[in-house]
């Protein structure tokens, strides 16, 4: 060793150590009160002046009852139901302003739970007065839109406080709103009282006034669909309100097959809330006694074109008995600002999305070729689906709370809330094997009667687990229901769920034409969907907006955002991608693209020869299959 580097080392070995900076973490302390099943003194008043369409502003006055010996926090609802993760609209929550006595208190929002706010309450005051705005989106990339010139949608969350400390179902308040002159409003809330364009309604728990949503528009029509059923639609003009009575049967069916099926009805009263638009923004929410829903202007007046679209309403029908009366144990929460947890969304929302074809082909409301359609649209996909290699149908269950809902690169290996449709598939399979062990005598339509429809005209929530749903399946047809759940839906790296459609007397087949269902999304959306093909999807102008996972285009590197120029050297257009794909098959000749990408061109060729490719179901032999028994309208039995 030299001398220098005997000088360095000692001179290291001997210098005092310089301690590195090391903070500790400051403790979280939560201020926020845990939530007790008692009541407010006083209900709470809550008064919504929704006339300002033009600048889509709520404003809102609230009067809370306070205990004075108890520290004041509000909660602005977070964590709602329907949702399956937190979805609360704070940030188009302005201007809050809090008294007591006229004289203005302080307030402190707390660092930790953002949605809670503390306030600074003077002895012996016994209410607060909340004056604020809601400022709802004025343009989609905002957030949803839920006022126009024509409709708006009143959710009573995003126009309240709670206190913390109570049960929502503990908590009344008597709501008011004002409406624009000439409007008509539904809520499924009692006691309307309406004074000019001002609807008072009778005290109810906070829990009610959350889950009992309001349309509203000039354009309004309504049907009686009976069993205290009804059907209200609002338009953006009148003219998209013509319902041919054939329609209203349809609807009217649904009902009857729901009430058929479950062999209950817990709710007094249910309101269809459906809104026929372009402008407000699309929805799809259940509730006990009503449900949220939009579609295109054209669902009356182009009544045959448009039949994929008229699996929603089935859907939240379903869901006031599987969700909001049978809610998974962990997913029930005392007010909104306990986090949920989503393990059982493929029994809450999987058998809601079972049920909604099963319904929607019995009532009418869809052709049994529409369903077909649908379910060989999803079993294609699974057949296919890279990504369950890694990840199971109920992990898919807490992709509401991390995803957001936004899109993915790769949804394709991602997955994504696939405990819907794949949920489905499963729950076909269970009806299925069912009917195969009981050799005909039993099916899940017994399952439903028996889980679901049980205590009728209860108006409340009963939780169940894994357990009781393993339960329930054997006390209707003895079998191994846990290893048949668990395998299917808790492992991940499971073969396509197409069980229930080969023991359904049907299998699984690719054409080069598209399905009624594929077809007819496609013309509604003006899109172009290529994923077991090439291995994209187009928007109308050339756009891709996805790409399946280890695709032909995946290889070839197109990702989302690219968009094809031209096909063999000629402007882009559906029709000439399709045959150039079509051309392909000899294997001679690639699929030849001019594509651009952040203002970057190149031109790809594709080895591509497998030809046009979309999934249908059609019939393993002649005859009347199970699927065909599964569809069959129940009111004709009876």
């Amino acid at each position: 060793m030299s001398l220098l580097a005997t000088f360095v080392l000692s001179t290291i070995l001997t210098s005092p150590v310089h301690a590195q900076s090391a903070p500790q973490p400051v403790p979280i302390t939560d201020r926020t009160p845990e939530p007790e099943d008692r009541p407010l003194p006083a209900p709470m008043k809550l008064e919504v002046d929704a006339t300002d369409i033009a600048r889509a502003i709520f404003r809102v006055k609230q009067t809370i009852a306070i205990e004075p010996s108890k520290p004041l926090t509000l909660l602005y609802p977070q964590w709602l139901p329907g949702k399956h993760a937190p979805r609360g609209a704070l940030a188009e929550m302005t201007g809050l302003k809090i008294r007591a006595g006229g004289k203005l208190l302080n307030w402190t929002r707390d660092p930790v739970e953002v949605y809670a706010f503390h306030v600074d309450t003077p002895a012996g005051a016994r209410s607060v007065d909340l004056e604020f705005q809601f400022t709802s989106p004025l343009q989609g990339s905002e957030g949803r839109i839920v006022v126009t010139p024509s409709m708006m949608n009143v959710q009573w969350e995003q126009v309240s406080f709670y206190p913390a400390g109570h049960f929502t179902r503990a908590i009344q308040v008597q709501p008011s709103i004002t409406l624009p002159k000439g409007w008509t409003g539904v809520a499924a809330l009692d006691g309307a009282k309406i004074t000019d364009n001002r609807i008072d309604y009778s005290v109810t728990t906070y829990e009610t006034l959350v889950d009992s949503p309001m349309f509203a528009g000039p354009h309004y029509k309504k049907w009686d669909l009976g069993n205290r059923v009804t059907l209200n639609v609002w338009a953006d003009e009148a003219r998209f309100l013509d319902a041919k009575p054939e329609h209203i049967a349809a609807h009217r069916a649904l009902v009857d097959e729901a009430v058929i099926l479950f062999g209950s009805k817990h709710f007094d009263r249910y309101e269809f809330l459906l809104g026929l638009t372009e402008e407000l923004g699309g929805i799809g929410l259940e509730h006990h006694r009503s449900s949220e829903n939009t579609r295109e202007t054209d669902y009356f007046t182009e009544w045959d074109n448009n039949g994929s679209e008229r699996g929603l309403l089935p859907h939240e029908l379903v869901h006031s008995w599987n969700g909001k009366f049978r809610r998974p144990a962990e997913m029930w929460t005392p007010d909104y600002a306990t986090p949920m947890r989503d393990n059982l969304l493929w029994v809450y929302e999987g058998q809601t999305s079972y049920w909604d074809l099963v319904l929607a082909a019995r009532s009418g409301l869809q052709s049994k070729e529409m369903v077909l359609g649908e379910w060989a649209k999803h079993a294609g996909f699974y057949a296919e689906q890279p990504g369950r290699d890694w990840r199971s149908v109920e992990d898919t269950t807490h992709d509401p709370i991390f995803g957001a809902r936004k899109a993915k690169p790769f949804a394709s290996q991602a997955r994504g809330e696939d405990y819907y449709n794949e949920g489905s598939l499963v729950w076909l399979a269970a009806d299925m094997t069912i009917r195969e062990l009981s050799k005909g005598r039993k099916s899940l339509d017994d399952f439903a009667k028996a889980f679901f429809g049980m205590r009728d005209a209860d108006w409340g929530v009963l939780t169940y687990d894994f357990d009781e749903v393993v339960r329930s399946l054997n006390a209707v047809q003895p079998y191994d229901w846990a290893a048949f759940l668990d395998t299917r839906l808790r492992q991940p790296g499971q073969p396509a769920p197409l069980t229930g459609i080969d023991k359904a007397g049907y299998r699984l087949v690719w054409k080069e034409e598209a399905n009624v269902f594929d077809k007819e999304t496609m013309v509604e959306s003006g899109t172009l969907n290529l994923i077991h093909s090439l291995g994209v999807t187009l928007d109308k102008d050339g756009k891709v907006t996805s790409v399946f996972w280890n695709s032909p285009a995946f290889k070839a590197d197109i990702v989302n955002g690219t968009k094809i120029i031209a096909v063999d050297g000629l402007a882009y257009s559906k029709d000439r991608l399709t045959e150039a794909i079509t051309t392909a098959k000899d294997g001679r000749t690639p699929v030849r693209l001019l594509v651009e990408r952040n203002k970057r061109y190149a031109q790809i060729d594709i080895a591509y020869s497998g030809g046009l490719r979309y999934p249908h179901l059609e019939p393993a032999a002649k005859g009347e299959t199970a699927i065909d028994r599964l569809l069959a309208p129940r009111r004709a039995m009876k």
